[in-house]
């Protein structure tokens, strides 16, 4: 009988070949260097990457490894115990809290934007989540349509066909999105609802945030949505959206920290908190922590130890590196939360 494996269990058993890559250095160097190795969503990889880079340089005991393989199976490898920490942007069930024995702890903040193709547009094009939200269903299929070119009025539309690009199955872009989405589209919530595998009715899929920003920027007419630095650094147009002060917001590090203190001040406790569609005027409102999923409970003091010292340098010096990656950095108020939650793990 031939046998054969699911893409779970084919990603399971290359996450386990490159753990064991990982971990099997020579002889004489693993005696002394701990590989931590963490697992999920390719929205902050290019941050993992610099973290990874900077950290290994500043104590050759313990290094870091980061592996984008989505938000989804990130959970599920950290919650077998594959690996020391998870990566993503959907907060974790209770189930997943107690059976997996799994915590979440926001790293930094980030804006999904929409981004789009369409040459000769003298500015960003205007969204509101309900006109995303019909473009995204399929309900709107040319760039002049009427509801686009209502909120925006001054500009010139072209008569192309949308061709929408959308994440595959356990992405944490698409949880972020669809909540969005369903928050400002009754329709939307009705036929998709929130997930981080959506059942998408049109377009086609883009494996990684970078695929996205690629397809996107080489197919005229296309619309997708990433996080905010990889539009800005693929020079790619991306629009403002609506939130629900009435006002289009860019998103930037202001506009990103200000829905986080919108949805978060004055306890800065609430770590697994959505802020999507947050209160205020200046807030934008598809923002949202990516998180570092953990076990809350480990034998191996080693390794928790090692582990302990990669979180305190993610929240003093990771939080720098983030900025100057394009991320926005935890409000004061809450790092210092988080810093005594990591205290509190030893």
């Amino acid at each position: 009988m031939k046998l054969t494996l699911s893409r779970s269990s084919r990603l399971s058993v290359w996450l386990r070949f490159a753990l064991l890559i990982v971990l099997c250095e020579p002889f004489s160097l693993a005696q002394q260097t701990i590989a931590l190795v963490g697992t999920g969503s390719s929205v902050p990889a290019p941050l993992y990457t610099k973290w990874a880079d900077e950290y290994n340089k500043r104590e050759a005991r313990i290094q870091l490894r980061y592996l984008p393989i989505g938000t989804s199976e990130g959970i599920k490898q950290i919650s077998h115990a594959s690996g020391d920490f998870g990566a993503g942007e959907a907060p974790l069930t209770d189930e997943q809290r107690s059976d997996g024995g799994l915590m979440e702890l926001p790293s930094v903040l980030i804006g999904i934007v929409p981004i789009y193709n369409l040459p000769g547009i003298p500015r960003e094009l205007r969204f509101s989540g309900e006109l995303l939200a019909e473009i995204f269903l399929g309900h709107i299929k040319n760039w002049n349509s009427p509801q686009i070119a209502k909120l925006n009025p001054d500009i010139s539309l072209p008569d192309t066909p949308i061709k929408v690009v959308y994440r595959p199955a356990g992405k944490g872009s698409n949880y972020v999105f669809t909540e969005f989405l369903s928050k400002t589209s009754s329709r939307f919530k009705a036929e998709v609802g929130i997930s981080a595998s959506p059942k998408w009715p049109v377009g086609v899929s883009s494996e990684r945030s970078s695929d996205m920003a690629d397809k996107v920027r080489n197919e005229v007419g296309s619309i997708g949505y990433v996080e905010a630095q990889y539009a800005i650094k693929g020079r790619i147009p991306y629009g403002t959206v609506l939130n629900p002060a009435g006002q289009f917001v860019k998103a930037n590090s202001d506009t990103i920290t200000s829905a986080c203190r919108a949805a978060e001040a004055p306890n800065w406790n609430k770590f697994g908190a959505s802020l999507t569609n947050a209160s205020g005027r200046d807030s934008y409102p598809i923002t949202s922590f990516t998180w570092l999923y953990l076990r809350t409970g480990s034998s191996d003091q080693l390794r928790t130890a090692a582990l302990s010292d990669l979180l305190n340098w993610v929240y003093t010096d990771g939080q720098q590196l983030a900025e100057q990656e394009g991320y926005s950095p935890l409000p004061k108020q809450l790092l210092a939360k988080v810093k005594d939650k990591v205290n509190s793990l030893r």
